[in-house]
């Protein structure tokens, strides 16, 4: 047994690069309220470590100092008003401390009002549709090819030579550092999510619905996640990437962009 338990812990050891991106927790996130969010997910979840310590040790201290073999002696009482009103108020005021902070923030995730950019995302199976408001630039983001390639059964690819496996897309969706960027999301099949845990977003795409989120990046670089909502065959191959520039250089994108023939060849060719 102890042998076993060696083995396992020197195995696990020397994995230790190929877990090096993996995490439990939620990420602190590039966005103001990303780090809210993480914030008063932490002080929620030592709240509850801190309730299930003293729970638990009760329970566990009265089993062991109040067991028959210590000659313990039932109460007679068939309950008591007082322990009642105790363990009934406690929970209640430990909840009312926690829903302000979640409801103010909650207030702030709703409040997507003077955007500096607004963009639509449109769910198919399995791919995304965006389109700039009044910006003329629309196009499709869909599984990388590489990944794709590799998914294939037989295709003889090791799925861990390539990068950013099934978390990669052709056309990712680009916005500017520091803008609050509005986000339409629908569906034109069934129902798609659209999730980004560095963003703190998790929001449905539903079809014949128009629901809608924000955020504000502060940190420029190329941000992962994917469709959170089970929508079908493909549900694993609906990688979203989101591509956080400079002002400047998202304005040179943009300006390259609008009306562009890639742009609007592949919104096109997929209507066809």
């Amino acid at each position: 047994m102890i042998r076993k338990l060696c083995t396992g812990v020197l195995l696990l050891a020397a994995s230790s690069n190929a877990l090096a991106d993996w995490a439990i927790n939620m990420p602190k996130g590039i966005t103001e309220l990303s780090a809210e969010t993480h914030q008063i997910h932490m002080i929620i979840f030592w709240w509850c470590v801190a309730i299930a310590v003293v729970v638990f040790g009760a329970m566990i201290y009265s089993l062991f100092a109040h067991r028959k073999s210590k000659g313990a002696v039932p109460a007679t009482f068939s309950h008591s008003m007082t322990a009642e009103v105790i363990w009934t108020v406690i929970p209640v005021v430990i909840l009312l401390i926690m829903a302000v902070p979640s409801a103010e923030l909650m207030i702030k995730l709703e409040d997507t009002r003077d955007p500096d950019l607004t963009i639509v995302a449109t769910g198919y199976q399995w791919k995304w549709h965006y389109t700039y408001q009044g910006e003329d630039v629309a196009y499709y983001s869909t599984l990388a090819r590489n990944s794709a390639a590799a998914r294939r059964r037989g295709s003889g690819i090791d799925p861990s030579t390539v990068d950013n496996y099934l978390l990669d897309v052709d056309n990712p969706l680009v916005i500017p550092q520091g803008a609050k960027v509005r986000l339409l999301l629908t569906s034109n099949d069934v129902v798609h999510a659209w999730w980004v845990p560095d963003l703190a977003i998790k929001k449905d795409a539903i079809p014949g619905y128009m629901n809608e989120t924000w955020f504000k990046a502060e940190q420029t670089g190329t941000f992962r996640g994917q469709c959170a909502e089970l929508c079908g065959m493909d549900h694993g191959y609906m990688p979203i990437v989101v591509e956080v520039l400079e002002p400047a250089e998202f304005q040179a994108w943009l300006e390259n962009e609008k009306g562009g023939a890639t742009s609007l060849a592949a919104t096109s060719g997929e209507q066809k």
